[in-house]
């Protein structure tokens, strides 16, 4: 059990993942007065079941024989006491996922959804893909890491038992709550189109700890918070003939200084603001973007195979202290 748990609430991180406290005139499955057109024709979002059927169509597609991509763009902010937030440079994340339904169980019905992810940092004023970059923090040229979380799989139940964050490894330990009806926490945002906001806040022990990765490490726990806002045509959701739909929303992110800008246990964090999108096929990413990837990463433009389901999902800290090495110590003149 690990971030799937969490993300059976939302879904991934180009859809949205947590429990959040919801705005006002916002609409939780158990809701008693909520618009007519959540409930019918197609699906009831009124229920656990329209809901985790809404779920796969925005995160995946029902036709298990079809992928779904997703993008977020945006910039990566500095974040200091005493001085203005800084833009540092963009990023940009390649989402793919492919849809697996399971056999009926205690949970209702259920889906698992096979998907990968990426994320480039590029930078901002031509938008090219960076391989290295100039921290003016320190003032040091570093080699920028790309993000490859393979996999990052998600799980969508007719019926949940949620958890309080994601497990990453036993790293974040977490409780299971009571089982109770799944929910996207719809509401009517006016003009056919519904929305859901969520938040999910995580203060964990850290991978990178500082005495083994003195310049990557931020300190001995990672707080970690993200925030999603999810909209989508109310129509689509209804049409049975769409197998998937197409969403468009925000993501923000707050986390610690990335491990490979090499800032070591400085005061101060990242911001992560961007617009996110989905798509049928590749030709919606930007061309550097598709590039960059077809050249260094051609395999996370496909969703994993069922097997992947057995590996973990760990966030790109995790993944970081895993598979590269501590920088050397920087030696003073």
């Amino acid at each position: 059990m690990d971030r799937r748990e969490l993300l059976m609430l939302s879904g991934s991180l180009a859809v949205g993942l947590g429990a959040s406290s919801l705005p006002r005139g916002a609409f939780a499955a158990t809701g008693a007065t909520v618009p007519a057109s959540f409930k019918g024709p197609y699906i009831d979002l009124t229920t656990g079941k329209g809901n985790m059927l809404a779920a796969v169509r925005i995160d995946a597609n029902l036709d298990e024989s079809k992928q779904k991509w997703a993008s977020v763009s945006g910039v990566v902010v500095g974040v200091r006491d005493g001085e203005a937030l800084r833009d540092l440079f963009g990023f940009e994340v390649v989402s793919v996922a492919r849809a697996w339904k399971q056999p009926d169980g205690v949970d209702g019905q259920s889906y698992r959804v096979l998907h990968r992810e990426t994320i480039l940092y590029s930078d901002l004023a031509t938008g090219d893909i960076l391989t290295e970059w100039h921290n003016p923090y320190i003032d040091e040229r570093v080699r920028v890491v790309d993000v490859v979380n393979d996999p990052w799989n998600h799980f969508f139940a007719e019926n949940i038992r949620p958890r309080g964050g994601p497990d990453y490894g036993g790293l974040n330990p977490t409780k299971e709550g009571a089982l109770r009806p799944y929910s996207m926490r719809f509401y009517d945002a006016g003009n056919g189109m519904v929305m859901n906001q969520t938040h999910v806040n995580l203060y964990y022990r850290a991978a990178l700890q500082p005495d083994k990765w003195p310049r990557e490490s931020a300190g001995p726990m990672n707080r970690v918070s993200e925030f999603f806002t999810n909209v989508v045509k109310l129509e689509d959701l209804q049409n049975p003939d769409k197998t998937s739909v197409l969403h468009q929303g925000s993501w923000m992110r707050v986390t610690p200084w990335l491990p490979w800008m090499l800032m070591g246990q400085a005061p101060g964090h990242i911001l992560y603001h961007s617009t996110v999108q989905s798509f049928d096929s590749l030709d919606g990413f930007k061309p550097k973007v598709r590039a960059h990837m077809e050249k260094h990463h051609p395999h996370m433009l496909e969703a994993p195979p069922k097997e992947y389901w057995e590996k973990p999902n760990l966030s790109s800290l995790e993944v970081y202290a895993r598979d590269q090495k501590p920088a050397p110590v920087k030696t003073k003149p």
